[in-house]
């Protein structure tokens, strides 16, 4: 009988994910991080946040509706397995240039919780959480797939 450890489990998921496809990889940390972060929104509603935000030039807030973090975490990590699927084709340090990319994007998309006209404070807090929720699950994943190479 063999004992598996938290490293064990760790070394072992590393390869799986090191023997993956880059876009596969993106894909699978995209669904974990779009679960992760609406999982995070279904308890902001819970605890009594109003999820209602309203986009720049809007008159009033319309309702987020359940599954839109999910839904907008799925649309905007599109363009980021994109770039880790060109940065591993074309860049010479891919894991580098995607984690200080994305991370700085990240940081740039809090402006847009921050200046939500006709949204409750609150709200603009869980938006922008929400963001960092996403970065924290789907980054690092696809950062780690980048440092092994392989295409």
């Amino acid at each position: 009988m063999s004992v598996t450890t938290p490293q064990t489990r760790a070394a072992r998921t590393e390869g799986l994910l090191s023997a993956r496809p880059v876009w596969l990889v993106g894909i699978l940390a995209t669904l974990a991080g779009a679960v992760v972060t609406e999982v995070f929104a279904l308890a902001a509603r819970a605890a009594g946040v109003p999820m209602e935000a309203a986009s720049p030039g809007a008159t009033e807030a319309a309702e987020i509706p359940v599954g839109g973090f999910f839904g907008g975490v799925v649309l905007w990590s599109v363009a980021g397995v994109v770039l880790a699927v060109a940065l591993a084709r074309w860049a010479r340090r891919p894991a580098r240039t995607f984690t200080m990319t994305t991370v700085a994007l990240t940081a740039l998309s809090l402006a847009g919780p921050a200046v939500a006209p006709h949204t409750a404070t609150s709200t603009q807090v869980v938006l922008a959480v929400s963001h960092g929720v996403a970065a924290a699950v789907i980054i690092p994943v696809l950062a780690r797939r980048l440092s092994h190479g392989q295409r």
